[in-house]
């Protein structure tokens, strides 16, 4: 059997894909807890392509797509969508059309026809992930006129970081209350896995943006920080960048299954 890699945000959907894979002929390598891409790992696992699933977190599955196409040693791996809405399926459509797009039913022959012709020259999509140009940082993280904003460990320069803020905000510097808006600024990857804990109890009452500096090389990066929250309970729904130094992702409460 030829292996692809499944990327899906639902266990108990995923099996049914996976079904669905391995009756078309396909061996679905699929881990619930690691839903980032990484290139090692696309590579040790020896995919032939790459399923990601768009009827569960569509934000989730466009960010990956738009990470293996903005990637060189991932963009020419062919790459299936399955499922989700028309209209935000059709949104994704525009930014990788030379991906396959497919109904779960008819995923198998979407397989076979994307490894048949991979992309010669993929498309390289914009950073999906980041929101319109031209706005502050505050704007992005949903900072809105008369927020109280928790700022955990803030760099000396936090106020460039945010930019211009809106009417009223009041900014509480390593406040011990949880406020609506919290930004914790992490640092070193150790002290971020060592704090994690008590920051999931103000994910729970606070949008808790987490950031850190790109282009490091110890360790913190994207990957990393979702990985670690997601262990802890936490589940990222957006990412953006700040500015040319700063990048972050917000995290909320992992839901228990019914």
């Amino acid at each position: 059997m030829r292996r692809v890699r499944l990327f899906h945000w639902n266990s108990k959907e995923a099996a049914a894909l996976i079904a669905k894979l391995r009756g078309a002929g396909f061996e679905a390598v699929y881990n619930a807890e690691t839903q980032s891409p990484s290139v090692r790992e696309l590579k040790e696992s020896g995919a032939a392509a790459v399923v990601v699933d768009l009827s569960r977190l569509p934000s989730h599955g466009k960010y990956v797509g738009a990470w293996l196409r903005g990637s060189k040693g991932t963009r020419h791996l062919p790459l299936v969508f399955v499922g989700g809405e028309p209209e935000k399926v059709a949104a994704i459509q525009k930014q990788m059309p030379d991906a396959v797009y497919s109904s779960v039913a008819g995923v198998g022959a979407a397989l076979k026809k994307a490894i048949a012709r991979p992309p010669r020259d993929p498309v390289v999509p914009r950073q999906m992930m980041e929101t319109a140009p031209g706005r502050t940082a505050a704007q992005k993280m949903g900072i809105c006129e008369g927020s109280v904003v928790g700022l955990i460990d803030p760099p000396a320069d936090y106020l460039k970081v945010l930019g211009v803020l809106p009417e009223g905000v009041v900014l509480e510097e390593d406040s011990r209350d949880a406020c609506p808006v919290t930004v914790w600024f992490v640092h070193d990857p150790g002290e971020y896995e060592a704090g994690l804990a008590t920051r999931r109890l103000l994910a729970a009452k606070s949008r808790l943006w987490i950031v850190w500096q790109k282009g490091r090389r110890d360790g913190l990066n994207g990957n990393f920080v979702r990985e670690a929250a997601l262990a802890m309970g936490l589940v990222d729904y957006k990412i953006c960048s700040f500015d040319g130094v700063w990048t972050g992702m917000v995290f909320a409460v992992k839901k228990a299954r019914g």
